[in-house]
């Protein structure tokens, strides 16, 4: 097991072995998954089949690490969108880490690379997603008090 530290929280992320093309690791509600060398039609079709139950989940944190990808077919390009549309649908995230320099430029010439949001390695886009911690915001005031300012200006001007 490997802790990071990050802010406020702390990470335990755990290697778990999966038959197939992907390590996963979890990140306590964060899930790792590494992505095969070759994107192409029959990869991402075994890895449709791992992560499927995973974007089926209630609220999916996934983090996808691409440092290994050599080659990325338009099917992996596809799958890509098809994962981040399927956790977003699930009020989930998606995130892609440690780019290589072939997966980058495939996402660009795409232009789909400013769809999705990168992180140079997989623990810091693991700890994004708990960039602000729940106690960090106070409980007691408005959700609008910031946001809006006076509600009774506001009345007043409409």
């Amino acid at each position: 097991m490997k802790s990071s530290k990050g802010g406020n929280a702390v990470l335990d992320i755990q290697q778990v072995k999966l038959k197939g093309v992907a390590d996963m690791l979890t990140s306590g509600p964060v899930v790792i998954m590494q992505l095969p060398e070759e994107l192409n039609v029959k990869e991402v079709h075994n890895f449709m089949q791992e992560i499927g139950p995973l974007l089926e989940s209630n609220r999916p944190r996934i983090v996808l690490e691409c440092s290994q990808v050599r080659s990325m077919e338009s099917a992996g390009v596809e799958m890509l969108l098809r994962c981040l549309e399927e956790v977003l649908k699930r009020d989930g995230d998606l995130k892609l880490a440690a780019l290589s320099p072939e997966a980058e430029v495939i996402l660009e010439l795409m232009r789909v690379a400013r769809v999705f949001e990168t992180f140079p390695t997989s623990d810091e886009a693991a700890r994004s997603f708990s960039a602000i911690p729940a106690d960090a915001i106070p409980q007691d005031a408005p959700w609008y008090s910031t946001l809006f300012g006076d509600l009774g200006a506001l009345k007043q001007a409409s």
